[in-house]
């Protein structure tokens, strides 16, 4: 049976993606026009197939190559391969590497009580920006942009953990790195930055060439035995005998994947409870129950917020921070109905799975109680894939879960958050879900047992 989708076009489906918003959005008009299995045009690929019914998906799961062609704009930043689209062999011993650092507990035991200072400092600025009445009691905070804040915070994280404590000057990595970022995913969206062409470019160059020599003083460092601490991810690839050029390749890519998606994550989930007050409310009564007067969790803590654990999760549900992935096939593949030939570009629209009706009710509403165990159990393994899939799914999914939790933990203990009058906030695609125009909210200094305000 012919899989079902739009026309072809002469402009290779270009027009039909960016009349749309993005790739993620057409996906959405696409699953809703024409089912669970679309065919689809793109530039550079032969054969797009959307794939939203978490039930078609499993017989995917096992994909293991993904479409050079699409991860193309990474490979500036690597100098050994690109890491995104590694072939299966070289693949699974890299990700088993990363899976016992990333997803280890006691890797992250050994970093949570650097992340709890980071998340306090934020909190302690926001603090401090707060207004003070003519009483001498604190009034609401000024406003504050989410996603600016809490990347620049999650990069702060991620370089401590990737780099550990040897990393030099973690203010200027982090300048660095925005400083590529904005060059290469600039191309990539077409986003207009400030300045010329070759001065943006050799801007990007020199933060490039910075950060490649001060991953490599790092790597040197655990070669030579200056570092005893192998807990960092560094000092796990070094252990592994992976070479220098892999290593830093390695750290690179898992700060890009890293920071933007757990800040932006936490920005959606704030947004969300700023406009849903009484859920807000009901969360801050966790953290009361639970921590009392301490401002921060423990990790063991982590675990009796299942109310803030559900919230961050029907958060990314409804704004999966990225919003698609997507494999090729290398055999002929059978999707219900429908075959599809080998080489083919399977597509993942996060967003149109967690948006599908027949497995989540009112898609659109926020209702963090989808998440109870019981829920949970009564659908498909895939209906819910924010970190992906199959073995190219992240390898960084529980670090990321852990770093957001904490951050809402501290902030929500600290403060109310509501939405700025008159700000609009719209979800783009920039190689995450973005917010167009940031995400600004008022933080106020809340009281337990003291009611959230309404927006």
């Amino acid at each position: 049976m012919r899989i079902p989708g739009p026309e072809p076009r002469a402009d290779g489906g270009v027009g039909a993606v960016t009349a749309a918003g993005g790739l993620h959005n057409y996906q959405l008009r696409l699953h809703a026009e024409y089912g669970p299995v679309v065919r689809f045009q793109l530039p550079g690929v032969e054969t797009a197939v959307s794939v939203a019914d978490p039930v078609l998906l499993e017989a995917t799961a096992h994909i293991n190559k993904r479409p050079e062609q699409l991860f193309e704009f990474l490979a500036p930043l690597c100098e050994a391969d690109n890491l995104q689209v590694l072939d299966a062999e070289q693949h699974a011993p890299w990700r088993r590497v990363l899976l016992s650092v990333l997803a280890g507990r006691p890797s992250h035991e050994r970093h949570f009580a650097q992340f709890t200072e980071m998340a306090t400092a934020l909190a302690d600025r926001w603090d401090q920006r707060a207004v003070r009445e003519t009483t001498g009691h604190k009034g609401p905070g000024e406003p504050v942009a989410l996603q600016k804040d809490l990347t620049a915070l999650a990069l702060r994280m991620i370089c401590q953990f990737a780099l550990g404590s040897a990393a030099p000057d973690p203010d200027r990595i982090i300048a660095a790195f925005e400083d590529v970022l904005t060059e290469y995913l600039g191309r990539l969206y077409h986003v207009p930055v400030p300045g010329t062409q070759e001065e943006r470019a050799t801007q990007a160059v020199e933060a490039l060439t910075y950060l490649r020599a001060t991953v490599d003083e790092v790597i040197a460092a655990h070669g030579s035995g200056g570092r005893a601490d192998k807990s960092d991810l560094i000092g796990a690839l070094v252990e592994a005998g992976e070479s220098p050029a892999r290593i830093r390749d390695t750290v690179m890519v898992t700060m890009l994947a890293a920071h933007h998606t757990t800040g932006v994550a936490v920005s959606w989930t704030l947004h969300l409870l700023g406009r849903h007050p009484e859920i807000a409310e009901r969360v801050a009564d966790e953290l009361d129950r639970v921590l009392g007067d301490r401002p921060a969790p423990g990790y063991a803590d982590l675990r009796e917020l299942t109310l803030l654990d559900m919230t961050l999760k029907e958060s990314m549900r409804l704004y999966p921070p990225g919003p698609y992935g997507a494999r090729e096939t290398t055999e002929e593949l059978v999707l219900g109905d429908y075959q599809i030939p080998a080489g083919a570009t399977v597509f993942y629209p996060f967003w149109a799975v967690h948006m599908n009706p027949d497995y989540w009710p009112e898609p659109e509403k926020f209702m963090p109680e989808r998440f109870t165990p019981d829920e949970v159990a009564k659908r498909p393994r895939l209906a819910y894939i924010p970190f992906g899939l199959g073995p190219r799914s992240c390898e960084g999914a529980a670090l990321a879960m852990i770093e957001a939790e904490l951050v809402l933990a501290v902030l929500l203990k600290r403060f109310h958050f509501t939405p700025v009058p008159g700000h609009e906030v719209t979800p783009i695609e920039r190689f995450v879900v973005w917010a167009q125009d940031d995400i600004h909210m008022t933080p106020h200094p809340r009281t337990p047992g003291q009611p959230c305000p309404e927006p």
